[in-house]
């Protein structure tokens, strides 16, 4: 049996960057953690530790958003609208490219994370998943075919507007939105609500009602694409509260109707799950993307010759 290739990874998150080296969740020669700070000083940490460890086989980058992943883009590799600040606009995909000189790859921490729960986590052995982060924002990573689904740009299942909860009229939090499902239902906006962070709502309070109708939303428009065989929810939202997963579920059945008769989606506790790879997710799906990378740029040589 081949021994998988040493992949470097780079989950750049908003608040810590986690850099690994690893074959895979059994494989993992070292893991570092940075804190996110400004960008040429993050950046330079982050090329100070792949210098350490020069002699890997490729580079993933898993990162916040939003980011540009059209390759034919002028800005590919960067961050683009954030409104996180000095990091508008910042080439993070191409400097690190260039700097580590190998097969890069580069997307989304939300899309790492479907493809590393894919892999070796809650959807394995499934090549067409969702995996569904709830936190800070709303973000969803499209797999199928082992692959991300790409276009134009990424997704933003986040800013989709739902149908309110009956008698619900609060404006919700999100800036470009106000009620879309992440001015609805995401960390910031459950304290936006009530004055108080959803991690000290009591179980039975009814503003979960209203959370898990927004969630049932966003399942519902996952399984009318026809990707997903499996959804996988994680985040600080979901993971942690456990009386939720229930009401999600119920509120997409409900929300569905019955429209899609398929056995996997009325079976929905095994079709929407919690993740298996806890912190780990992103940071190994940067080491698919990575893997993913070599093998692209090994079919491209093979075809040449």
């Amino acid at each position: 049996m081949t021994e998988a290739p040493l992949v470097a990874g780079v989950e750049l998150g908003g608040t810590k960057c986690i850099c690994i080296l690893a074959r895979g969740p059994d494989a993992i020669e070292d893991r570092v953690q940075l804190p996110t700070t400004r960008p040429e000083e993050t950046l330079s940490a982050i090329e100070a530790v792949l210098d350490r460890w020069r002699g890997f086989s490729a580079l993933g980058i898993a990162s916040f958003g939003p980011v540009s992943i059209d390759p034919h883009a002028h800005d590919y590799g960067h961050i683009t609208s954030t409104p996180k600040p000095g990091w508008a606009n910042q080439d993070v995909g191409e400097r690190l490219r260039r700097f580590a000189g190998v097969p890069t790859g580069f997307h989304t921490d939300v899309v790492g994370a479907a493809l590393a729960e894919a892999r070796w986590g809650a959807a394995k052995g499934l090549e067409d998943i969702a995996y569904a982060t709830v936190g800070t924002g709303i973000g969803v990573g499209l797999i199928a075919g082992g692959r991300p689904v790409d276009g134009l740009t990424h997704s933003e299942f986040g800013h989709l507007r739902p149908v309110r909860f009956p008698g619900d009229d609060w404006i919700g939090s999100c800036p470009f939105h106000g009620a879309c499902l992440e001015g609805l239902a995401a960390g910031p906006a459950l304290k936006a609500r009530t004055g108080v962070s959803g991690d000290q709502w009591a179980a039975d309070d009814p503003a979960w009602d209203m959370v898990a109708h927004a969630l049932g939303q966003l399942l519902h428009a996952l399984v009318l694409t026809g990707v997903p065989r499996r959804i996988v929810m994680g985040g600080g939202v979901m993971v942690g509260t456990d009386h939720l997963f229930p009401r999600v579920r119920a509120a997409m059945t409900k929300s569905l109707g019955g429209y899609v008769a398929l056995p996997e989606v009325a079976d929905a506790d095994t079709f929407v799950v919690p993740p298996a790879l806890g912190g780990n997710a992103g940071p190994l799906g940067a080491i698919v993307l990575g893997a993913q990378a070599l093998e692209a740029q090994l079919q491209a040589s093979f075809t040449t010759r």
